[in-house]
């Protein structure tokens, strides 16, 4: 993202970490099996046998928590005094950009999860904004609070 002539970044959102902390814990499921299965068959395979499966294992386990972790950090949306931009991270080699003009935005809608978005640990949900051509949809999931990120560009733009 390139900043144009005058322009400065006012505020960055990330998404939420609770979506983040889900899926790792997912990733740690998932390998559990795999884990178990190399100590419970440690006594029949040779040391040097054990000791690379398990880091074949291991490596894969931290491969999968790394590209979580990365593409989770790199997924933002960034807010500035012309315009929001959403860069969206869908893997590491693909990436998408989108921008509107603050002066563009028609309509923002906001979806969160009924009471329990009340509590900060589930306080997430979805930021939709349209532009001026309804050809442009940003659409920011798992937002940290949305409600609030739509307060926050109402009141930029209006200065």
């Amino acid at each position: 993202m390139q900043l144009r002539e005058g322009e400065r970044v006012l505020k960055v959102f990330h998404h939420h970490p609770s979506p983040f902390i889900w899926k790792v814990l997912r990733i740690i499921v998932a390998f559990f099996p795999f884990f178990f299965l190399i100590f419970l068959f440690q006594n029949s395979l040779e040391v040097k046998y054990y000791l690379a499966v398990h880091a074949m294992v291991f490596i894969i386990f931290t491969v999968a928590i790394l590209y979580q972790s990365l593409v989770y950090w790199l997924d933002k949306l960034v807010i500035t005094n012309q315009r929001i931009v959403y860069i969206n991270w869908k893997y590491l080699t693909v990436r998408d950009e989108s921008e509107a003009l603050l002066n563009d935005i028609q309509d923002i809608q906001t979806h969160e999860k009924g009471l329990i978005a009340y509590f900060w640990l589930f306080d997430y949900g979805t930021f939709a904004l349209e532009t001026a051509s309804s050809h442009l949809t940003i659409k920011f999931k798992n937002a940290p609070d949305p409600e609030g990120i739509r307060q926050y560009v109402y009141h930029i733009r209006k200065q």
